[in-house]
């Protein structure tokens, strides 16, 4: 079949969509018109087009009249494309000879107000279809060869069970963290709600999982360096850095009590300080053997406090790379705790002022009985609301999992230190679903909420030694109240991780939060507009561990649907090159935000442009800079939106 227009014959079937449609656009008229359109061969109209009896209709006129082309004109292509597609397939015509105008959401629904207008609207809508089907050539879906593996970056609760349910299901799973340990936030919790159990023992549970499998390999200490290919074959370079302890020593203690030098403790959130011997942070936590880091040992290299554990460690050690293969690849790469500027609700000014995080790692280390912070006992604290999220601008998201992670830190701290008063500063609670309980447990528990107003944020002063929150109280009557504790707990939300090198390396989109872009929040809340590219968890946006947890399932399924067919099927709505046009500008690569056109020797025709389909979008940036015409889309030639221009500017 040709797509020629010399034999194009189309047929042309306008819905009423029971009323929906023809309530509004006069289909008759419309009918009447489209008959006399150039290659139109039979038009009619009909109540529901995509039943039983007007599928077989269509069917029937493709085999009687010998069509070679379908418009149908009804509701969104979203909704029925699929549908007719399969209706002219079975009666024998490619699929892609088939154009499906939707005259319900974008012409009756939007104009139902004036039926003349609509009705025009639907004509021109219509006779760009048929211009569109006169010009159309029969396709072929693009087909390519899957490797039956998965990268999944980032080893957090989202990372471990994307990896546990991609093993499960056979694929071979790559699982890279840039950190020395497994884990990533959850395992630096405490006590979790709704389970009471520490965060270390879901993540141990994942880990223990994860390693009956033996499908998985684990990288840590390691980051991706490259990723070339397409969905379905990338090739992927990670660097994993050395971590000098190649087994466990047995006289760790002693070398951990002759280092002397200190930094920040990242795993307390800086509360504390640790020495450059790095062990395992938690029960069960992988590797199950220490690291060294080598930035913080100085220019002796560890050598003093490493001498008990000589015979455990090698300084030689370097860096390796590693060569992958994968058929996709998700993103799990979480989250950062918003730090909030020096100043800001006397952060950093005042000792006694520290952000959620690290009150929790507090918590986690205290026993009953007094609450002790920076060696001073604390009698009273506040804790300040919506820290970094809900900003006027910039950082206008809600964090979600705030509000429930300060109010079971309120109910710790009334159960472990009941005599310590507890002020809750917010804007609102929004403890949502089964959570709400702990809200009134909270309040039950004498734990006092003052509401203020978002235009006037509490105020955090030092007052006679201790610390002064100053705020209004929308719950009395917007009343000014002074508030004098011994500590201030900002809850502050999440922020994007700082991915700048990953990022310059998938080129996955991010959306105005920073966070990484998802295609659609509810249809395809896991995939990018990148194929073969995932994301999940906190990567994608503020979620709870239940919600990342379910998240690394759901981009684990998506990621197995790709790469268990073996063989992918692509649309094959594709740039392509005309060789005998090409004069090599190389504006079309330098424009191709997916990088998919390079340099092809043609036989005969010399170094010219190519398309790699597999890669290609479809997007056509390429066709808008091409000075000489040489690349056009498969399935929307220059010559078919030309002529689609030209009828719709037609008189109706």
């Amino acid at each position: 079949m040709s797509g020629n227009e010399k034999d194009i014959r189309i047929g042309v079937y306008v819905c009423w969509c029971g009323g929906n449609i023809s309530d509004v656009v006069d289909v008759e008229k419309v009918v009447s018109v489209i008959k006399n359109e150039e290659g139109v061969v039979v038009a009619r109209h009909f109540m529901f087009m995509c039943s039983e009896a007007g599928q077989k209709m269509i069917e029937n006129d493709i085999k009687m009249r010998n069509l070679n082309a379908v418009v149908v004109a009804s509701c969104s292509p979203k909704l029925h494309e699929l549908t007719f597609r399969n209706t002219v397939l079975r009666a024998g015509i490619n699929p892609y000879m088939y154009y499906h105008a939707n005259i319900r959401e974008q012409v009756s629904w939007a104009h139902s107000d004036s039926k003349e207008e609509a009705t025009k609207k639907a004509i021109r809508h219509i006779r760009m279809a048929t211009a569109y089907v006169r010009h159309a050539e029969p396709l072929e879906k693009i087909k390519v060869e899957a490797t039956p593996a998965v990268l999944v970056i980032g080893g957090g609760v989202t990372g471990l069970r994307a990896a546990i349910d991609l093993a499960r299901s056979g694929v071979n799973v790559y699982l890279v963290e840039k950190e020395p340990f497994l884990g990533g936030h959850v395992a630096r919790l405490g006590e979790t709600y709704p389970s009471g159990r520490p965060g270390w023992e879901l993540v141990s549970r994942l880990i223990d999982e994860l390693l009956k499998h033996d499908n998985v390999a684990i990288y840590t200490q390691a980051t991706v360096e490259k990723v070339e290919g397409y969905i379905g074959n990338f090739d992927v370079t990670i660097k994993v850095s050395p971590r000098y302890f190649v087994k466990n020593c047995e006289r760790i203690e002693e070398a951990i009590s002759r280092c002397e030098k200190r930094v920040p403790d990242e795993w307390s959130y800086g509360i504390k300080t640790r020495i450059p011997i790095l062990l395992p942070p938690y029960p069960r936590a992988y590797p199950r053997i220490p690291a060294l880091d080598m930035k913080a040992c100085g220019e002796d290299k560890c050598m003093g406090c490493l001498e008990p554990c000589k015979d455990a460690v090698d300084l030689t050690m370097q860096e390796q790379v590693i060569k992958l293969k994968v058929g996709a690849v998700i993103t799990a790469t979480g989250f950062n705790p918003y730090e909030p500027s020096e100043g800001e609700f006397g952060y950093a000014q005042y000792p006694y002022v520290i952000t959620l995080p690290q009150f929790n790692s507090i918590l986690k280390e205290s026993g009953n009985g007094k609450l002790v912070v920076n060696g001073r006992e604390v009698k009273s604290l506040a804790f300040i609301y919506c820290v970094g999220s809900r900003q006027r601008e910039g950082r206008t998201y809600c964090s979600r999992y705030c509000c429930n992670a300060t109010v079971y830190a309120a109910l710790l701290v009334a159960k472990k230190f009941p005599r310590v008063k507890q002020y809750h500063f917010y804007r609102d609670i929004r403890t949502y679903g089964k959570n709400e309980v702990m809200y009134e447990q909270a309040s039950r528990s004498g734990v006092i909420f003052v509401k203020y107003p978002e235009e006037e944020p509490p105020k955090v002063t030092a007052e006679n030694g201790g610390l002064l929150v100053r705020s209004k109280d929308l719950l009395t009557e917007a009343l000014t109240i002074d508030v004098p504790v011994d500590l201030v707990v900002l809850v502050t939300g999440m922020v994007p991780r700082n991915n700048k090198d990953l990022n310059e390396i998938l080129k996955l989109p991010i959306g105005n939060d920073g966070f990484y872009q998802e295609v659609h929040p509810k249809l395809r809340p896991v995939e990018t507009t990148l194929s073969g590219f995932l994301i999940a968890g906190t990567a994608q946006g503020p979620k709870d561990t239940l919600e990342s947890l379910s998240s690394g399932s759901a981009a684990a399924a998506k990621a197995g649907g790709i790469v268990l067919k073996r063989i992918i099927e692509l649309e094959p709505f594709r740039a392509f090159v005309d060789p005998g046009r090409c004069e090599l500008s190389k504006q079309c690569i330098a424009e191709c935000p997916y990088m998919a056109i390079s340099v092809k020797n043609y036989e005969g025709k010399g170094e010219k442009a190519w398309v790699n389909p597999a890669i290609c979008k479809g997007c056509g940036a390429c066709v808008a800079v091409c000075p000489n015409n040489a690349i056009q889309i498969k399935g929307l030639t220059n010559e078919q939106v030309v002529d689609m221009i030209k009828s719709a500017a037609r008189e109706v």
